[in-house]
């Protein structure tokens, strides 16, 4: 299994302008060689490399940044294709889809940029790394970490890392090869109900609510709000101080929340069923002070976090169809939209049961999941007379 390991640097002053240097002279490169893949049609890596190769050698970049470059170009192509495709864009013909597709795709100075080991090597005793930058080879570079990420990163490192700069720091994202727990048979499974009021209730009783971050979301956005209307230069420091914040804060949540989840399906040798919720979205119609709080919610990285701390963990994890989870009694199985009498309440219109409308979802979720999963192990083969 893939995961990424955030460290960072702390280079030296000059050491801090040459990787400066060295991001925005590799994008500025790369805003060329978009440039004349647009004009070409696109053409394949091998064919690209042949038109922009040697003039990238010639501009100061070494061998392997000039292909790293290039190979970066073409995969922004081909991911502008694939969300054209998907529709992610709009509809042919729209604003967005147009200008997307009528101009070269442009790089930000301080994007990130792929190293490979042969422009970066590590020293993990020392702390140490030595980079290839366009002033030439930087070495012994410091970088630190946390004790879990500085381990993984010893153990279990490989392939490329990327170089990336962000409100003056620089960052180095490197790839890990974590070997996969096996996978257990499950004795049972606990269902997961996410949503904006509780975050996540699942069926064993743990229930994460979403309060607390509600409130602290409602008062970044007044404290944005205030700053942006004073225009000062000391507001506008403010403002990127604060950068993120919220971001950071939202996805530390979500770890925790997905490390409790899978930490008690493991103890009870569960598994652990959740919603398909992808495309929610595009699918739901709210009024408008309604939908800042519907995209804010961050169901999908929650989920992400389930799902690969559960696969390191060996705990099996199993999507459901969400339709009438909310609406369907977890006792006689009657649905009616009339059961969820409130946000929180769920009365049965059939038999009379009365729960918390999340609990009664997330044992709908666990039931699904456990026959998914039992329909999932059973022969699809003709038995043979």
């Amino acid at each position: 299994m893939k995961i990424v390991v955030h460290v960072k640097l702390i280079p030296e002053a000059d050491q801090a302008a040459a990787l400066s240097a060295t991001l925005r002279a590799v994008n500025q490169a790369a805003d060329w060689v978009s440039v004349v893949a647009f004009e070409r049609g696109v053409p394949r890596e091998y064919e690209l490399r042949k038109h922009t190769y040697g003039a990238l050698r010639s501009q100061g970049l070494g061998a392997q940044a000039a292909q790293h470059t290039i190979k970066k170009v073409r995969d922004a192509y081909t991911a502008l294709k694939a969300n054209v495709k998907a529709g992610n864009l709009g509809k042919p013909g729209s604003r967005r889809r147009v200008k997307a597709e009528t101009k070269p795709i442009t790089f930000r100075p301080d994007a990130a940029h792929p190293y490979d080991d042969r422009c970066l090597s590590w020293q993990y005793e020392a702390q140490t790394v030595s980079i290839w930058t366009v002033a030439g080879r930087l070495k012994d570079v410091r970088f630190t970490g946390s004790a879990d990420a500085l381990a993984t990163l010893r153990e279990h490192r490989k392939g490329e890392a990327d170089l990336i700069e962000r409100d003056g720091e620089f960052y180095l994202i490197a790839t890990c090869e974590v070997p996969e727990a096996e996978i257990y048979e499950p004795d049972g499974f606990v269902g997961v109900d996410l949503g904006i009021v509780n975050i996540a209730t699942s069926s064993t009783g743990y229930q994460a609510a979403g309060r607390q971050l509600g409130r602290y979301r409602k008062r970044q956005i007044s404290l944005r709000a205030k700053l942006q209307k004073k225009r000062t230069q000391s507001a506008k420091r403010r403002l990127k101080e604060r950068s993120r914040r919220e971001q950071r804060h939202v996805r530390n949540t979500n770890h925790i929340i997905a490390k409790t989840i899978v930490t008690e399906a493991e103890r009870t040798s569960s598994g652990i069923a959740l919603e398909e919720l992808r495309g929610i979205r595009q699918r739901v119609r709210l009024r408008k002070p309604q939908r800042v709080t519907l995209h804010s919610w961050a169901f999908a990285q929650l989920g992400d976090f389930i799902v690969y701390k559960a696969r390191r963990a060996g705990v099996p994890v199993i999507f459901i169809d969400p339709a009438h989870t909310s609406q369907q009694c977890c006792e006689c199985g009657h649905i009616d939209k009339k059961n969820r009498a409130s946000q929180a309440l769920f009365t049965c219109r059939n038999c009379g049961v009365v729960a918390h409308a999340d609990r009664n979802a997330s044992r709908n979720i666990a039931r699904r999941g456990e026959a998914a999963w039992t329909a999932g192990r059973e022969s699809r083969v003709p038995a043979t007379s």
